[in-house]
């Protein structure tokens, strides 16, 4: 029997698909710039604003609890009123406190922006990713989702780079610092604009006529609503955090945060974990770079895993590198600065070859009726603990030193290994709507029409 034939789900890779992934991806560089950047600035903004250690980490900390907010809001907001709309609105409030925090006076009110600014960054996660998953087709949607968080890497390291050449503007060089993601925010919007809205979604919400019209815009006069794979039967809020759709809540939001917990930590306090092991201050923002550009590096054997050995081995064998290294600098807090450096550098090119698998777990196990609010409530979840740990981190780097705060992260990525053994699911290559299904509702059947074939050559 022929296998049925579905648009989107098995059509080509198209230029339309290459344009919307560059676009997407534009809104997690400018998160990660715009979370990386506020370590960088630290150096400058502490004496600038004589700052405590509690306000440094409160600072540090303001924009992942916005974060917390914001997915855990917007997500939900994203799923009622459509992707097409928040595509733009968060970005342009993204720019706008940007551009604030130059002018700041008070550390109040750097963390006031840093807030607002988390939520908007909170928000883009769910709208971006979203409308991406449901444009893609299956074989792909695991490397062109992952150069989201590949794309985050980008920003990260750009803002270190940026952070270095803005560092020789003097004593307010943090604030040129904060400013600077503005601009990329303008460039992005004006790429999102025209964007279309997803098809899946306007198909979730009854409007069938619009889901037509885009589907005709997107892959020729001869596709139809009709053709794409029925999504699993209409799921509310509620059961998100019930069964099966619990499980892989509690699954994602687990793995999820003990990915973000020494990530941010690295990104927001680089320069003082470089100090601690021996790395010279001149040496700082050099060293940060580095680290920043080696988790973009371990994106590229990542992205080509991703769809050929599957998610769940790729997350497991990583957390146990992870792992062993942060264990190697907890029992050896005193070795050569050089080979502290080299562990923290393996750390950043395996977190970069599996963090962005963060992204593709959620848009793939939730339906399009809650996907955009399944990612939120996970990215959520994720930054309670990077937020707490992002605020704490100082004051244990300062009590306890490099050591106990290694073996904290050690223990983290074990917790995550765990989770991923016993929880973990595998979506490789399989239709988004297969893979978003309860296992019971899970179906490969359906009629191969004329159209479909024609939609698809």
């Amino acid at each position: 029997m022929t296998s049925p034939v579905f648009l989107i789900d098995d059509a080509p890779l198209s230029r339309f698909h290459k344009k919307l992934t560059l676009y997407s991806a534009g809104g997690p560089f400018l998160d990660g710039y715009a979370l990386t950047i506020i370590g960088v600035a630290l150096i400058t903004m502490r004496p600038a604003l004589d700052m405590s250690g509690a306000e440094l980490g409160l600072t540090a900390a303001a924009a992942l609890i916005g974060i917390f907010v914001g997915g855990a809001v917007f997500g939900y907001v994203t799923d009622k009123v459509g992707r097409q709309v928040m595509y733009l609105l968060d970005l342009a409030v993204l720019t706008l406190t940007s551009l604030a925090s130059a002018f700041v006076g008070e550390v109040w009110q750097l963390v006031a922006l840093r807030f607002l600014l988390g939520m908007a960054i909170g928000a883009d996660y769910p709208i971006a990713s979203s409308l991406l998953a449901e444009f893609v087709p299956s074989r792909h949607r695991g490397r062109l989702l992952g150069a989201l968080f590949v794309v985050w890497a980008a920003g990260a390291a750009a803002a270190a780079g940026c952070g270095w050449a803005l560092s020789h503007l003097g004593d307010d060089a943090w604030r040129y610092m904060l400013a600077s993601p503005a601009v990329f925010g303008v460039a992005t919007m004006a790429f999102r604009l025209g964007t279309p809205e997803s098809p899946r979604w306007l198909l979730s919400q009854g409007r069938t006529e619009e889901a037509d019209r885009i589907c005709r815009r997107v892959w020729g006069d001869e596709a139809r609503a009709a053709d794409i794979r029925e999504d699993p039967a209409p799921v509310g809020l509620p059961a998100v955090f019930r069964g099966v759709y619990l499980r892989r809540i509690v699954f994602i939001g687990v793995f999820y945060t003990a990915h973000v917990i020494p990530l941010f930590a690295v990104y927001s306090f680089g320069p003082d974990i470089l100090a601690e092991i021996g790395i010279a201050p001149s040496n700082v923002y050099a060293a940060e770079l580095i680290i920043s550009s080696l988790f973009l590096v371990g994106g590229v054997p990542g992205l080509l895993l991703v769809d050929r050995v599957g998610r769940r081995p790729l997350l497991t064998w990583t957390f146990v590198v992870m792992t062993a290294t942060f264990a190697f600098m907890a029992l050896a807090p005193g070795a050569p600065p050089w080979l502290l450096f080299a562990a923290l550098a393996t750390y950043a090119v395996t977190s970069g070859a599996c963090n962005f698998i963060e992204i593709i777990y959620p848009n793939e196990l939730f339906p399009t009726a809650v996907r955009a609010t399944a990612t939120g409530v996970v990215v959520a979840i994720s930054r309670i603990g990077s937020a707490t740990s992002t605020f704490l981190l100082p004051l244990v780097l300062s009590g306890a030193g490099i050591g106990a705060v290694m073996w904290v992260m050690a223990a983290v990525n074990v917790a995550g290994l765990l989770v991923t053994l016993a929880l973990g699911e595998e979506t490789r290559g399989r239709p988004l709507a297969d893979a978003a299904s309860a296992p019971a509702e899970r179906t490969l059947t359906g009629p191969v029409t004329t159209t479909r074939k024609r939609a698809l050559s």
